[in-house]
């Protein structure tokens, strides 16, 4: 694109318009070609061992960490020993490197894992952060960090207690149309931010899976992907949130929504008066997420998938679509982990973000069982 295929816009305009676009590409390229940290060069990768081998496992991390320029795969976790051995020989992973939940500690006797990544329900999250600390590994661990903000500290404080880093699995954290979009509202591209209205839900298919089990998720829609329009907001405007409001649905003759909300609306008020209206829903299609300005607007749409996420921004005169570099989120969140790690410096997606999460949501789910708005 250039500025004479948008008309009515001067070059000067044009330039002025897609500053943020090229801060968050330039930010996105800066994070894909740092310079190796001391610690991690001559070669050398972080090995990462992951416990659960679900479908987002299977699907998304283990091919992920492929594209890794930091991190390897080294180890499995799994009850399922088959499954276990058929990724083993898939990515190479030494056979003696499968663990199972029983034996799971025996892990601090080996030197190749750096890192564990949980990747079980949410439910399982304290307990395999704090054993994994406790065998003096570093921690990625997948969000919502857990079930409870008490669940969180006490994550928090076994990692601190270890001297190991703790990373929450916030990839949209490093992903460039969503680092646009924040650099945009940061630099005012769209006047002074007043409204934010996001969007994430899905079509929830077995009714029998975990994330549909209250004590093993949590809740429903808004533990699973609200959060996505929650944190959203948050890194949207720069702020947290002084105020909640919300309201939860449930058809509970719907046998997938026999314990967990269906739906969830929540509104966040932020200080100097921005105001964010979210949905989440485990039974529509929902992906975006809009800040408005007093001059415009931006958005990410789709704002949440693995692939394809796109940042839009319009100043009234034409929406423009800046290409960004397509990365592979699973990949660039694990290389981020490793820069901190031999950096010794505190991931962007730390546990305290994790934690500022959970207190929310246990404000939003506090304020729909009351029907008031609960202080921040």
């Amino acid at each position: 694109m250039n500025s004479s295929q948008i008309p009515g816009t001067s070059r000067r305009e044009f330039l002025t318009r897609t500053g943020a676009a090229a801060a968050g590409a330039l930010y996105a390229s800066a994070l894909l070609a740092q310079q190796t940290p001391a610690g991690l060069e001559g070669g050398k990768k972080l090995g990462f061992a992951f416990v659960g081998i679900g479908n987002l496992c299977m699907h998304q991390l283990l091919p992920g960490i492929m594209t890794s320029r930091f991190c390897k795969p080294v180890a499995l976790v799994s009850g399922h020993p088959a499954k276990a051995q058929e990724q083993a020989n898939k990515y190479g992973i030494n056979p003696k490197n499968i663990y199972n939940y029983e034996n799971f500690d025996s892990i601090k006797d080996n030197p190749e894992i750096d890192v564990v990544y949980v990747v079980l329900p949410n439910s399982m999250h304290e307990e395999y952060t704090i054993r994994a600390a406790k065998a003096g590994k570093h921690v990625l661990c997948e969000k919502p960090m857990a079930n409870t903000a008490a669940e969180c500290e006490r994550m928090i404080a076994a990692c601190k207690q270890a001297n190991r880093r703790l990373q929450i699995g916030y990839r949209l954290h490093f992903e460039p149309n969503t680092l646009a979009c924040i650099e945009a509202v940061k630099k005012q591209e769209i006047g002074q931010l007043q409204m934010i209205d996001n969007g994430a839900g899905f079509v929830i298919g077995d009714p029998t899976q975990w994330r549909l089990k209250k004590n093993m998720a949590g809740g429903g829609c808004m533990m699973d992907i609200g959060i996505y329009a929650l944190n959203a907001a948050r890194y949207l405007s720069g702020l947290e949130p002084t105020e909640v409001t919300a309201m939860t649905y449930a058809d509970r003759s719907d046998p997938r929504f026999k314990e967990v909300e269906q739906h969830c609306n929540f509104q966040l008020r932020f200080p100097g008066g921005v105001l964010a209206n979210c949905i989440s829903s485990y039974n529509t299609g929902l992906n975006s997420f809009v800040a408005h300005g007093t001059k415009g607007w931006c958005s990410i749409d789709p704002g949440l998938s693995y692939t394809g996420v796109k940042f839009h921004i319009n100043h009234g005169r034409g929406t423009q679509t800046p290409q960004l570099p397509e990365i592979d989120q699973f990949g660039t969140e694990m290389d981020a982990f490793a820069q901190a790690i031999a950096n010794n410096t505190e991931s962007h997606a730390s546990g305290e973000e994790g934690l500022k999460d959970m207190r929310i949501i246990e404000a939003i789910y506090k304020s729909a069982e009351s029907g008031a708005a609960v202080k921040l």
